[in-house]
C-alpha cells in the first residue's frame, strides 16, 4: 500500500494552492505515495478555477480557514498566515498521529504570518513545538540534486545575527545537529550514512590562526559524534565543503554556508527538510510568490522534489 502524504497547501493568497495541486495530480507522485491536500477548500476550488486545474481526483482534509471575502490572492493578508500555519499545523499533527508518512508544505508569506500576531521564526521550530519538543530540536537541511548527486545541507544554525549565532554554536548544538542528520538520512533509506563537517572561521581556522573555535567546539563535537557511531569527517572550510563528494550530508554552522550553494546550485528547485523531530517534514525553499498567483504560471517542481525525496526512489540512493 502506497503511503498517504500531507500537503500543507501554504498561503491561500499566494502560488501555494496551485503548487499543491499540481504537485497532487503529478504522476510521478502519484506513483510513489497518495497524497492528501490540507486547507481550506473554497480557496483551492477558487484558484483551481483561475488555474484551470481539477480538483475532481484529489483527497482533501478541510480545514475551515477563511471567511467570505478574506481571500485576496496576491495580497498579504492576516488572515492568509493564520491558514498557512493552520494547515501546517494540522498536517504535522496527522502525521505525529500515524495518519500521514511526511508532510510537505507549500510556501508561506512571512509578513501575513506576523500580521496575524504569530512568533514564527521558520518551520524547523514551528514543527518542534507542535511535536511538544524545545524550538532549537527542530534542525534545517537544504535538499536538492546536482550533476548526479544528492546534496543535504543540515545547519547548526540559522535565523539569527552573526554575532547571535556565534554564541550558539558549542559543542552541544554541533553534536545535535550531526546526530540529528545521521538519524534522517537513515530515515530515508541510506544505511550507512557519511557526513562532513564545516568550520565556522575561513579555512576552517587554519590550525587555529584564523580563530580557535574549531579546535574548542567543533573538531570534539565530531569525535563523540564518532564514538557513538556516526561516520562524520572536519571541520572542513565552508568554501570547499560542498565539492567534495561522497558523502550523503554536509553540516554547516551558519545560514549563508548551506543556503548560498543551494540558492545557487539549485534555484527554486531545493526543498527544505525539517529534522531532529519525529515527522518528516519538508517544506519548499522558495516563497509564494504573490505576483503571479492565481495565474496558472507556477511551477511544482521543487515541491515535486521534496515528495520524491522523502518517500520515492530516492530514499534508498546516497550521494556519490
Amino acid at each position: 500500500m502506497k503511503p498517504r502524504i500531507a500537503i500543507a497547501t501554504g498561503d491561500p493568497g499566494g502560488i501555494g494552492p496551485e503548487i499543491s495541486i499540481k504537485a497532487a495530480l503529478d504522476p510521478a507522485v502519484r506513483m510513489i505515495c497518495d497524497p492528501v491536500l490540507i486547507g481550506d477548500r473554497g480557496a483551492l476550488e477558487r484558484q483551481a478555477r483561475l488555474c484551470r486545474l481539477s480538483m475532481e481526483s484529489i483527497s482533501l482534509l478541510e480545514r475551515k480557514q477563511l471567511a467570505p471575502g478574506e481571500l485576496k490572492i496576491g495580497e498579504v493578508r492576516a488572515a492568509h498566515g493564520r491558514a498557512a500555519l493552520d494547515s501546517a499545523e494540522a498536517a504535522i499533527r496527522g502525521a505525529l498521529a500515524g495518519e500521514f508518512k511526511a508532510v510537505i508544505a507549500a510556501p508561506h508569506t512571512e509578513a501575513a504570518i506576523r500580521a496575524a500576531g504569530y512568533a514564527f521564526d521558520g518551520y524547523p521550530s514551528f514543527v518542534a513545538r507542535t511535536a511538544g519538543l524545545a524550538p532549537e530540536d527542530g534542525i534545517l537541511m537544504l535538499c536538492f540534486g546536482y550533476e548526479g548527486r544528492e546534496l543535504r545541507i543540515a545547519h547548526v544554525t540559522l535565523h539569527a545575527s552573526v554575532a547571535e549565532c556565534l554564541k550558539r554554536i558549542s559543542r552541544e548544538t554541533v553534536l545535535r545537529t550531526i546526530r540529528a542528520a545521521d538519524v534522517a538520512l537513515r530515515k530515508i533509506g541510506i544505511e550507512q550514512p557519511k557526513i562532513a563537517v564545516s568550520g565556522v572561521n575561513p579555512h576552517a581556522g587554519e590550525g587555529g590562526l584564523f580563530g580557535d573555535e574549531e579546535q574548542r567546539l567543533i573538531t570534539p563535537a565530531i569525535e563523540a559524534a564518532r564514538r557513538g557511531g556516526v561516520a562524520a569527517d572536519g571541520p572542513i572550510g565552508a568554501d570547499t565543503l560542498i565539492q567534495r563528494a561522497g558523502y550523503d550530508a554536509y553540516v554547516v554552522m551558519l545560514h549563508d554556508q548551506g543556503h548560498v550553494a543551494a540558492k545557487l546550485l539549485a534555484p527554486n528547485g531545493a526543498a527544505a527538510l525539517t529534522i531532529g523531530t519525529p515527522v518528516l517534514f519538508s517544506s519548499v525553499a522558495h516563497g509564494s510568490a504573490l505576483d503571479i498567483a492565481g495565474q496558472g504560471k507556477a511551477e511544482p517542481r521543487a515541491m515535486v522534489e521534496a515528495i520524491t525525496r522523502l518517500v520515492g526512489h530516492r530514499r534508498r540512493r546516497a550521494a556519490t
